[in-house]
């Protein structure tokens, strides 16, 4: 997946490094405004092309792809950002990747954070004063961590809450056989949470609970030809719909909160109610807390 040139040294390479060759390589010339046609040894724009177009030269940007270069000013990130046509999500991860390359004391080993599984009492009393709104506490890994008596009365007819004590739900999506009978439009749903999982791969390389969770995943081919490591999704769907084997045809719109320790708190409101805030405004103010 590398572009002409590269002189590999993958022991040396940060993820904002590996983001940025195969973005490299998944790009056309035609798509940067450059003349296509032509063989090519590899595929994706050569590096000299992204230089030109990022304006910077071509051996400090091999320095970079090289991991012999790890602290790129805000100005070259972004000109970088540029020149590899990221969307807005993919650019605000890229620059946080650069921010985070080769400095311990800004970004801390995540091969194991056990605090990432732990929901504060705080968020538990927000997501039972909820009722009757489906709501839950979702982790970084995807894990379900923690839910009110609504959400457990409309999943448990669906398999999530199988094993109560490993509720995942890219796992359900993708293994279980109720979820693509189910889940009204399972392909976006699916899409989300692999390119989800792609987010949080990238945001902790060393996590080997979330390596462990993707190599599962990979056993499964609507996974593995989904899974685009370096590829970043926009925010959640805003409607999520069933064909619930007791409840019939479901509509909710879903609300996404950032909580802390990279946790969120996702509320699914039946979609004739969705105009109403009081829960969302008290969400917002415990997760603030």
């Amino acid at each position: 997946m590398v572009g002409a040139g590269m002189a590999d040294h993958p022991g040396a390479r940060s993820a904002f490094a590996e983001l940025l060759i195969a973005r490299r390589a998944e790009l056309r010339p035609e798509d940067v405004g450059l003349p296509g046609g032509g063989r090519r040894r590899t595929p994706g724009l050569r590096r000299e092309e992204v230089a030109v177009l990022a304006g910077v030269s071509a051996d400090y940007l091999a320095r970079i792809e090289q991991g012999r270069d790890t602290n790129p000013s805000m100005a070259v990130v972004d000109a970088l950002a540029t020149a590899l046509r990221f969307n807005d999500t993919e650019r605000a991860h890229f620059g946080w990747l650069a921010l985070t390359t080769g400095s311990e004391s800004r970004c801390p080993s995540t091969a194991f954070d056990p605090i990432l599984d732990q929901v504060p009492a705080a968020l538990r009393s927000v997501l039972d004063s909820l009722d009757p709104t489906p709501a839950f506490a979702l982790g970084p890994r995807a894990n379900v961590l923690a839910w009110n008596t609504a959400w457990a009365d409309l999943v448990t007819p669906l398999g999530l809450l199988d094993n109560p004590d490993m509720v995942n739900l890219a796992l359900w999506t993708f293994r279980h056989p109720l979820a693509r009978t189910t889940v009204t439009d399972w392909p976006q749903f699916a899409d989300y949470l692999a390119d989800q999982l792609a987010r949080t791969r990238l945001r902790r390389p060393d996590d080997e609970r979330i390596a462990g969770i993707i190599t599962t995943l990979c056993e499964e081919p609507e996974f593995a030809r989904r899974w685009h490591p370096h590829r970043l999704s926009e925010d959640l769907p805003t409607l999520l719909g069933f064909e619930h084997p007791t409840r019939g045809t479901l509509t909710y719109t879903v609300q996404t909160l950032s909580a802390e320790k990279d946790q969120q708190v996702v509320i699914w409101l039946p979609r004739e109610t969705a105009t109403r805030t009081p829960e969302l405004r008290l969400v917002q103010r415990a997760a603030g807390e």
